[in-house]
């Protein structure tokens, strides 16, 4: 669970799975007896999918200790139909391979960030709640965003949120964080969010806040978020079995141009179809009863059979 529209209107709170219906009509349509949800979240997704096919089972991980046992609790109904493992999705093939899985027939990676996470002030992702600078998604990791913006240069900073951001003024927020913080260092999310104010204003157009873009590239770099994606695409194509299908719901252009130009890629190759060639969107119905959802883009590779 990478990203969600980090809209912080207090309309996203709860947690829905988003394009629920259509993940599970393109993974269910073979009628999976493995299925592999990377990004277990909350479990939404990976309780339809169990549903829909009776007989399937589960291996489920997320990096997120917190999520593992809110999906242990979502998830019991199904009993031993499920296995679940804390670990980042870039490592699913050894993962996989250590649980003595060769293969899925389906595999579900929802790249949106969990507003169990998101609406937790400890965890420091929201610039909505005061908290302390830190969004680690796994807290096994060292690195946090205080370390980051307390400690890297000035032209890095700007580089982040340029790059990762897509901030359209990154020296001038990054300029505003380095002649904050020799003063005093910089510890909460609030602190920050003012500086972030300061330097390019406190509204923007479209509604979205100014610091959105710069808690998100904070997030992706503490996270790592890109080069696991990355080493992702690249693995899990190759853990699909025969007529196997790998489903990406992704929320932004940063992964969702890393997932078209991958997929488009195996679909030349021969070994596999890019069943979505058009991007499936949310519908207007989702988008107004969940607005997360308003910038998710699906998109589904399938193995071709033997």
């Amino acid at each position: 669970m990478s990203f969600a529209a980090m809209s912080e209107d207090g309309a996203d709170r709860v947690h829905v799975p988003v394009m629920a219906a259509e993940a599970e009509e393109i993974l269910s349509a073979l009628s999976p007896s493995q299925i592999v949800d990377v990004t277990l979240g909350g479990a939404g997704h990976a309780s339809r999918l169990l549903e829909a096919s009776p007989r399937a089972k589960l291996f489920g991980i997320d990096q997120d200790a917190a999520a593992i046992e809110i999906a242990r609790e979502a998830l019991a109904k199904f009993d031993d139909r499920v296995t679940l493992v804390q670990a980042n999705f870039a490592d699913i093939s050894s993962v996989m391979r250590e649980a003595g899985l060769a293969s899925a027939d389906a595999i579900l990676a929802d790249l949106g960030m969990s507003s169990l996470a998101l609406d937790d002030p400890a965890r420091g992702f929201s610039f909505r709640l005061d908290g302390p600078l830190d969004m680690r998604m796994d807290q096994r990791a060292t690195l946090r965003a205080y370390d980051i913006v307390n400690e890297e240069t000035e032209a890095e900073l700007a580089r982040m949120f340029r790059e990762y951001g897509e901030e359209r003024m990154p020296g001038r927020i990054a300029r505003t964080i380095v002649e904050a913080r020799r003063k005093r260092r910089i510890e909460t999310t609030g602190e920050l969010r003012a500086l972030v104010e300061r330097a390019i204003g406190p509204h923007r157009r479209g509604g979205v806040h100014p610091a959105t873009r710069t808690f998100q590239a904070l997030r992706i770099a503490v996270n790592h978020e890109l080069e696991s994606l990355e080493k992702f695409l690249r693995d899990a194509p190759a853990m699909l079995a025969p007529g196997g299908r790998l489903a990406v719901i992704a929320y932004h252009s940063l992964e969702d141009r890393m997932v078209k130009e991958r997929f488009r890629e195996l679909g030349r190759s021969g070994e596999y179809n890019n069943l979505t060639k058009k991007v499936i969107k949310p519908t207007n119905r989702e988008i107004a009863q969940n607005p997360r959802s308003r910038s998710a883009r699906l998109r589904c590779l399938e193995r071709r059979p033997a």
